[in-house]
């Protein structure tokens, strides 16, 4: 009787042991949740699992295979989360977010695309990294971004696009933060330039001007590329501010920073010097108008005079003559001698 219960000790032990090592070589379940229509096989060696992606419940009435979110422990015979952030999970496995996607979180069952502006450039990835300043990305789930072109630029992380240089500015590289000023004596026409054009001859740009300037009257400048213009010397002038200033003529004035010849008046003046003076048949025009003109003037005021004293004279006469009243006779008419 005591080997008979001693026989069958041992044979419940060894199904005990048995069945405890069939449970410690399961792996994680590949096949999808049973659904409610689907019987679980009663044959089937018992797993302990969870019933959420909690990892708190256990259930231990049926052999399922471990939800989404979690994974198949052989050490523990449980089903548990994945504790690294940035790991995309599945039902069969904890498996890493694909390059261009994160996740910060651990018992997720997907992965997000990193969203404009941002990049990741490595599997597993727990955060998206933002492109830095020269570069951009205008889609998301971005493994990498992409350069400012040449003649663009932004000085701004996790940007979705670059801006065209401003006229005056230019960017002559790749990954430009910024644009950089024309040096005086050139300039950029157009946005987006990634070069400057230095100024023709005949014009300049200093430091505070955006673009070159026509030369001022009586200024030249034959060179290209100059920030100022040179003025136009003495005893030359300059008919365009891009020619080479020309020589006065022997009979013209130019004085400083001239445009053209100026020339004394012919016939009435001439050069002497640096200055116009009267020529003598001007002075002798200038005498015989004179003498001409006092003559006008004497001849005037004496017709002047004669017809004041034409106005004149009738009013005068009455003062000058006196009417002789008749004469008078007393008696006999008087009697003549020499009768």
């Amino acid at each position: 009787m005591e080997r008979s219960c001693a026989a069958l000790v041992a044979a419940a032990a060894a199904c005990f042991l048995g069945l405890a090592l069939s449970q410690s070589t399961l792996s994680p379940a590949t096949s999808p949740s049973p659904t409610a229509d689907e019987n679980v096989s009663a044959s089937t060696a018992f797993e302990l699992s969870t019933t959420s992606s909690s990892c708190s419940a256990l259930n231990t009435s049926a052999c399922a295979a471990c939800a989404p979110g979690t994974r198949a422990d052989n050490e523990t015979l449980l089903c548990s989360c994945c504790s690294d952030p940035g790991m995309c999970l599945q039902e069969d496995a904890c498996r890493p977010c694909a390059i261009g996607h994160f996740q910060p979180q651990g018992g997720q069952e997907l992965c997000l695309p990193c969203s404009q502006g941002f990049y990741s450039s490595s599997v597993g990835s727990s955060q998206c990294l933002a492109c830095p300043a020269g570069s951009y990305s205008n889609s998301s789930g971005s493994e990498s971004c992409s350069s400012c072109s040449p003649g663009f630029y932004t000085w701004k992380q996790n940007a979705t696009s670059c801006d065209p240089c401003p006229q005056g500015t230019f960017c002559n590289a790749s990954n430009c933060t910024s644009c950089q000023v024309c040096s005086p004596g050139s300039e950029s026409l157009q946005v987006a330039a990634k070069e400057c054009t230095p100024c023709r001859p005949g014009m300049y740009r200093t430091a505070v001007q955006n673009l070159c300037q026509i030369c001022s009257s009586g200024f030249f400048q034959v060179r290209w590329g100059q920030e100022s213009c040179d003025i136009c010397p003495e005893n030359h002038y300059c008919p365009s501010p891009d020619v080479n200033p020309v020589l006065c003529p022997d009979d013209a004035f130019c004085p400083e920073g001239s445009t053209s010849p100026g020339y004394c008046m012919e016939t009435f003046l001439r050069k002497v010097g640096h200055r116009c003076e009267l020529a003598p048949v001007t002075i002798a025009l200038l005498v015989i108008a004179g003498g001409a003109a006092f003559l006008f003037v004497v001849v005037l005021l004496l017709r002047r005079r004669r017809d004041v004293d034409r106005e004149l004279s009738p009013s005068r006469t009455p003062l000058l003559r006196k009417e002789r009243l008749p004469a008078q006779f007393y008696g006999a008419e008087p009697v003549y001698a020499g009768w």
